[in-house]
């Protein structure tokens, strides 16, 4: 061997040698994991659920007109406060032109029976007071022209009915809308000049505005099938409006439907609740609300936070790792109660005086190491 590959031979000895030495140093510098621990308490759990929907009058009346026409006059606009009796609308009353005519025919017809009736009737008496013809074909004759006169009067009533909306010169008794309630109007559906149709056994009937009382609210929402079985009347909801922050209203539930709908492959139960109101804000229809509910609570019961549960990964079983010397930790399997979606009531398998271990920060530890070793 010459002297240059001898020399070479010493320098990747050297070298390797140092290489050696630096991992090493470098592997036996690197800080052993130390894993906190936990213990559990006692503390109070309540599991709720939270029920989406809105806030909305009690009772909405629909007011409607009695005669069908052409909507002539509005005297009130949205928001404005009405009391029982106030004169919302004025309609005018289109009539239609064949019935006029038919109404008008037998108007006439009315008459003319009418004026022979009355012609028998003058010959008749004429007769009875000379003793010609009997008592009873006097009565006859003079109860055929109170009929008649009885039939122009109800041919005149139809008739002036189906030109002005009402019989006798009272048109505006039909023709004006009044307000059955007091309360706000929330809502007019219909504006000047619009054709409306009256409320009969056959026809809802056009609405011309919608009143209710703001002072009567109810929280109207859905929850679902696997929680509303454990819904009971009269239990408290506590309700946040979208519209007002940081305010809660309280609301005692009063309505479980009996039958639930479909909605988005699940099946969702509409409940009602009356909400208590006060003068701090001015609540209005149709406002977005959350109503939280307690389904289930517990006082005085040992928990520990859910952050410190693991599952196994065949059966799913919960279970936490028990510190039983320095840094060694065996696993103990554990019976879960109620929980708040933060902390868990522990059954069976831990003491309060249990250290476990806190899993999640120790892999926070793990990756931070790694990033440093990398770096």
């Amino acid at each position: 061997m010459n002297k240059f590959a001898r020399y070479a031979l010493i320098s990747v000895g050297v070298l390797a040698v140092l290489f050696a030495a630096a991992f090493f140093i470098k592997s036996n510098s690197t800080a052993s994991i130390s894993y906190e621990t936990a213990t559990a308490f006692i503390t109070d759990i309540e599991r709720k659920t939270v029920a989406t929907g809105k806030v909305v009058p009690e009772d909405e009346v629909e007011i409607k007109p009695q005669v069908s026409g052409i909507l002539e006059s509005l005297y009130v606009e949205e928001g404005d406060f009405v009391q029982t009796g106030d004169l919302l609308a004025k309609i005018k009353v289109v009539a239609d032109e064949q019935q006029l005519n038919g109404a008008k025919g037998r108007l006439a017809n009315a008459k003319i029976v009418l004026e022979n009736a009355k012609i028998d009737f003058n010959r008749s008496k004429s007769l009875f007071e000379k003793d010609i013809i009997s008592k009873q074909e006097f009565q006859n004759s003079e109860l055929n022209y109170n009929r008649a006169k009885q039939d122009v009067l109800n041919a005149q009533s139809d008739f002036e009915i189906i030109k002005q909306g009402s019989a006798g010169g009272a048109a505006s008794a039909n023709t004006n809308v009044r307000a059955t309630v007091s309360g706000t109007v929330l809502e007019i559906p219909v504006k000047e000049g619009a054709q409306v149709t009256e409320s009969n056994t056959f026809n809802n009937g056009t609405t011309i505005g919608i009143i209710a009382d703001l002072n009567k609210m109810i929280f109207e929402g859905k929850v679902d099938e696997a929680e509303v079985g454990k819904l009971v009347i009269g239990m408290p909801l506590t309700v946040n409006l979208g519209a007002i922050q940081d305010k809660d209203y309280t609301a005692k539930l009063k309505f479980i439907a009996p039958k639930g709908n479909e909605e988005q492959g699940a099946v969702q139960f509409k409940i009602e609740g009356d909400l208590v109101l006060d003068e701090e804000f001015f609540i209005r229809a149709g406002y977005s609300a959350n109503a939280s509910l307690v389904l289930e609570r517990k006082n005085g019961v040992m928990a520990i936070s859910e952050a410190l549960l693991q599952f196994d990964k065949k059966t799913e079983d919960p279970y936490v790792e028990v510190q039983i010397d320095d840094q060694k930790f065996e696993r103990r399997n554990i019976e879960l109660g109620i929980s708040d979606g933060v902390n868990v009531e522990i059954l069976s398998g831990l003491t309060v005086d249990d250290k476990i271990k806190v899993w999640n920060k120790t892999e926070k530890f793990k990756n931070e190491e790694e990033d440093e070793n990398i770096n």
